[in-house]
């Protein structure tokens, strides 16, 4: 049974955006994007307070053919060129070589673009990871910013990349998980100056994930009655996925060496609806209003406009896109919501 048509409290209209990826990472990125009249939101690229040791030797992303497990892109170059069935993704990037205050920064600026604000003033969603104490770090630096020449700020806590050695995504862990809502909780108790904060999810394959995703959401109940957390993005690539040639050597290089990365795009889907729809049901028959009241970005997938209204009708409040608008650019964006209306 489909979930009933998804409010939409944080504003986001149209309930378009692009996801946290590799194609949302410099000022023309950015500005391509919230520039786009199809898109309700630009997320940012997932940054830290200090910039991410980019090597693009092992830092890379390429797109393939799920039937032939094929790709056009050698170890060198990470990239391979748009060819048709190449519909997949897979990195092994980590996070933006800009940092958190550097992107603050050329948000400002583009705030301060007065032929840019006659467009639109739609927000951005600020992605940023870290410990939990720099995570709280990050809040206030947002926030700081937010409201300045009008600019709109939400954060996304990046709590799912499978690309980091050493450092497995805390979303596996609930304890973990919780310990980022109790400090977003901490900022937000006994104010009313405050912003929109979600939390990005990884791919949650059996039942205990989930349960200790909810538990971990019921520590953000502020006094007022809300949830420290307004919004769940699911979800981010699937990991300990590879791409080989015909001899055996991975198509990407990689930190550990083993191109082994993140895999989205089509293959991904299936999974993502069944997150969306799994954890948009645990929140509505939670008895905590305030878990009721938690919004999903659903990402995984989406190429078309058959692809949002199945995010849609699972539960998703807005769309995201990631490995589609790698491919076709911000065209996609209009392509998605005219097929909306044919």
């Amino acid at each position: 049974m489909a979930s009933q048509q998804p409010t939409n409290a944080l504003g986001i209209s149209p309930p378009l955006i692009n996801s946290a990826n590799p194609w949302a990472t410099s000022k023309s990125d950015l500005l391509v994007l919230y520039s786009c009249p199809h898109t309700g939101a630009v997320t940012v690229r997932t940054s830290l307070l200090n910039p991410f040791p980019h090597n693009s030797e092992l830092h890379q992303y390429t797109f393939f053919d799920p039937k032939s497990n094929s790709t056009s892109a050698t170890i060198f170059e990470g990239r391979s060129k748009v060819i048709p069935g190449e519909t997949n993704s897979l990195n092994t990037l980590g996070y933006s070589p800009t940092s958190l205050d550097s992107y603050l920064e050329i948000l400002l600026e583009l705030a301060q673009d007065e032929n840019l604000q006659q467009l639109t003033s739609k927000p951005w969603i600020v992605s940023v990871t870290g410990s939990a104490e720099e995570v709280g770090e990050c809040y206030e630096h947002i926030l700081r910013q937010h409201g300045k020449a009008n600019l709109n700020l939400m954060m996304e806590i990046n709590l799912s990349c499978p690309n980091i050695v050493g450092k497995p995504p805390p979303a596996y862990d609930g304890e973990a998980m919780a310990s980022y809502i109790k400090v977003i909780k901490r900022m937000k108790t006994g104010t009313t100056n405050r912003i929109h904060v979600g939390i990005k999810t990884p791919p949650y394959t059996y039942s205990e994930q989930f349960k200790n995703l909810v538990s971990a959401l019921e520590f953000g109940a502020l006094p007022s009655g809300e949830n420290a957390i307004s919004f769940i993005t699911t979800t981010n690539t699937l990991g300990s996925c590879l791409i080989v040639d015909d001899l055996g050597n991975p198509a990407l290089g990689s930190s550990n060496g083993e191109g082994i990365g993140g895999m989205a795009g089509d293959a991904l889907h299936p999974i993502a609806l069944g997150n969306v729809k799994t954890i948009r049901r645990m929140l509505d028959t939670s008895p905590l209003e305030h878990m009721r009241n938690i919004e999903i970005i659903g990402v995984g997938g989406v190429k078309d406009s058959a692809g949002f209204s199945r995010m849609r009708k699972v539960g998703a409040s807005i769309v995201g896109v990631g490995t589609a608008l790698g491919r076709e650019g911000v065209d996609i964006f209009e392509q998605i919501l005219s097929g909306l209306a044919e």
